[in-house]
C-alpha cells in the first residue's frame, strides 16, 4: 500500500488540507485511494508510536492498525492518506532544546516499522520562521517567547536541516515540500498529488485557498477567464492569479502582524530572506520535491 502522510508543519493548515481532500474522498475511493476521517487514526497512531518507543511492533501490528483505520477493504486499497500535524511533536515541544522538531528521528523510524512493506511519502508545507516561531508560541503556554525558543536563535533556524534529518532517518521516504505563503497558488496541485491523479483531472475546492486572499470581484474575473480559456494549463493559471492578487487581494487576510520585542522590520526581513534562501537549498535535496508556483 502507498500511505501518504502529511505532517504539518504546525501553523500552516489548520486541517484545511484533509478538508479538501474529503470533499473529493468519494471520487478519489474509485481509484483505489481512501481517506479516512482524522478520528480514526489521530490518537491511535499517536498512542502506538508512544507505546512503543524504541520497541519493535509485532508482526500483526500494521494489519491491526490498517483495519482500525480504514472504513474501507484493505485489499481495494492502494492509497491511503494520513493528515497528522501533531506525529512528529505537540506544539509546546517542537523546539524542545532549541531543535525544531527533536524527536523527529525516532518518530518517522517508528512510523516505518509499523509499516513495514509499505510505500511510505511525506508531504510537508513549510512557513517562513519569522511568522511561524510567533504563531507557534501563541499555542503553547510558555511564559515568554524565550523560554519557548528553549535556547534557539531564530537566525541559525533551517528547514533544510529538519528535511536533512529526516531523508537521513527514513532514506526510503521521499518527502515533498512547499512553501505555506505559496498555498493559495499551488493548492489544486498539492491535493492532486497528494491523491496521486493528473493535473489536468478536475476536483472540487482545488480555488478555496485563493478565493480566501481575493475580493469577490478578483474571483468573478477569475472564474470568467477560466470559462473563456478551458484548456489553459496549471503555469497558465498561476499567472493569470498573481495578476489578480495584485489587483484584488485582501489585504487584512495576506498581511500578518508581529509583536516581539527586538523584532523590528529589519529583522524580520532578514529572517525572510534566510528563508528564501533555505528553500533553494531544500529544493536541491536529493529525494525532495519543492512545490513551486
Amino acid at each position: 500500500m502507498q500511505i501518504i502522510l502529511h505532517l504539518g508543519v504546525h501553523c500552516t493548515d489548520e486541517d484545511r488540507l484533509l478538508k479538501g481532500l474529503l470533499r473529493n474522498a468519494g471520487d478519489f475511493r474509485r481509484d483505489g485511494v481512501s481517506i479516512p476521517g482524522p478520528s480514526r487514526y489521530r490518537r491511535l497512531l499517536l498512542d502506538a508510536i508512544n507505546s512503543l518507543g524504541d520497541g519493535t511492533p509485532s508482526d500483526e501490528a500494521r494489519d491491526v492498525l490498517i483495519d482500525a483505520i480504514l472504513d474501507d477493504d484493505p485489499e481495494q486499497v492502494q492509497r491511503l492518506i494520513l493528515s497528522h500535524e501533531n506525529l512528529l511533536s505537540m506544539p509546546k515541544l517542537a523546539l524542545d532544546g532549541g531543535v525544531p522538531y527533536r524527536k523527529l528521528e525516532q518518530r518517522l523510524a517508528t512510523v516505518r516499522q509499523l509499516f513495514a512493506g509499505d510505500e511510505i511519502e511525506i508531504f510537508l508545507g513549510l512557513r517562513d520562521f519569522a511568522t511561524f516561531l510567533p504563531e507557534i508560541y501563541r499555542k503553547t503556554q510558555y511564559p515568554t517567547f524565550e523560554a519557548f525558543l528553549s535556547g534557539a536563535d531564530p537566525m541559525h533556524l533551517r528547514w533544510s536541516q529538519v528535511i536533512k534529518r529526516m531523508r537521513a532517518a527514513v532514506p526510503d521516504m521521499p518527502v515533498t515540500v512547499w512553501c505555506n505563503e505559496d498555498t493559495p497558488l499551488l493548492w489544486g496541485q498539492i491535493l492532486r498529488d497528494m491523491a496521486g491523479i493528473e493535473m489536468s483531472r478536475k476536483i472540487i475546492g482545488s480555488f478555496d485557498i485563493f478565493s480566501q486572499i481575493v475580493s469577490p470581484e478578483g474571483m468573478r474575473r477569475f472564474r470568467a477567464f477560466l470559462k473563456e480559456n478551458p484548456g489553459v494549463n496549471e503555469a497558465q493559471k498561476r499567472r493569470v492569479m498573481v495578476a489578480i492578487l495584485d489587483k484584488f487581494a485582501l489585504d487584512d487576510a495576506i498581511e500578518e502582524e508581529l509583536d516581539l520585542p527586538g523584532w523590528d522590520g529589519a529583522y524580520v526581513d532578514m529572517l525572510a530572506e534566510l528563508y528564501d534562501e533555505d528553500m533553494l537549498e531544500i529544493g536541491r535535496l536529493p529525494g525532495v520535491t519543492l512545490i513551486t508556483p
